[in-house]
């Protein structure tokens, strides 16, 4: 899973997956970029990987917001001269456990936003890019959520339905410019995401939240997991990967 002097672009790369994805690229020989609207924890991130002998720079990014998608792009073209491979991994869950008529509209657009716009948005400002510099490797997260079965977030499954959609509909068009474009999804992993709806739901059911997340953590599997998933999509060594990817 060789990735030399790739250039990697992570939204949502501050925790979670997207966190554990920039080290394992990094570690693999990639020069990464994060985007990320969590200031904090971005820059964690990337000085970790800096002090792990690789290459990184943080890039605030609110993936709602076209023209910050845009610099993003740009920044880390004019840093690195070119971008490789794109990951798309910011997301939010919000309003678990609410049936679909008692769900604001206000929250159901929010998570829209992040998760199924901040997805296009990234996408739509790196085909060009890598048109340019002969093709590469596009990795859009979403979940089980809204593609094999339900979520306990109406908004959520809704919204990663959607990025499924999205990249069905983009893979044949991306295909003869030799950009690759990959649906990925996890199953349940031990992020701030998952442990923040695990909390909310146990709240709204009035139970213990630190039981419930306790009784979580043995069926959760670890960000580095799926990241080690996203290092092989993203290499040469899957150039035969076609298609939506499941992981636990």
């Amino acid at each position: 899973m060789k990735l030399t002097n790739r250039v990697a672009v992570i939204t949502g790369g501050a925790t979670g997956i997207g966190a554990a994805t920039a080290i394992c690229f990094a570690r693999a020989g990639a020069r990464v970029v994060v985007g990320d609207i969590n200031l904090e924890d971005g820059k964690k991130t990337v000085a970790f990987i800096q002090s792990d002998g690789g290459t990184a720079r943080f890039v605030r990014t609110d993936v709602t917001v076209e023209s910050e998608i845009a610099n993003l792009i740009a920044t880390t073209v004019q840093a690195f001269g070119r971008l490789d491979v794109l990951l798309t991994c910011a997301g939010i869950l919000w309003n678990p456990d609410i049936r679909v008529d008692a769900l604001d509209e206000t929250a159901f657009e929010s998570v829209i936003d992040v998760n199924l716009k901040g997805t296009f948005l990234a996408v739509k400002h790196v085909v060009p890019v890598m048109e340019r510099t002969g093709g590469g490797v596009v990795l859009c997260v979403a979940s089980g959520a809204g593609i094999t079965g339900g979520s306990s977030s109406v908004s959520y499954g809704s919204s990663k339905g959607g990025v499924h959609g999205l990249v069905l509909t983009i893979t044949p068009q991306l295909a003869p410019l030799n950009i690759r474009v990959h649906t990925v999804c996890p199953g349940g992993i031990k992020t701030p995401l998952k442990l923040g709806q695990i909390i909310a739901s146990a709240e709204r059911a009035g139970e213990s939240p630190d039981a419930a997340v306790e009784g979580a953590r043995p069926s959760l599997g670890e960000p580095s997991g799926v990241a080690r998933v996203l290092a092989f999509l993203a290499s040469d060594d899957a150039s035969y990967v076609r298609g939506t990817i499941h992981t636990r």
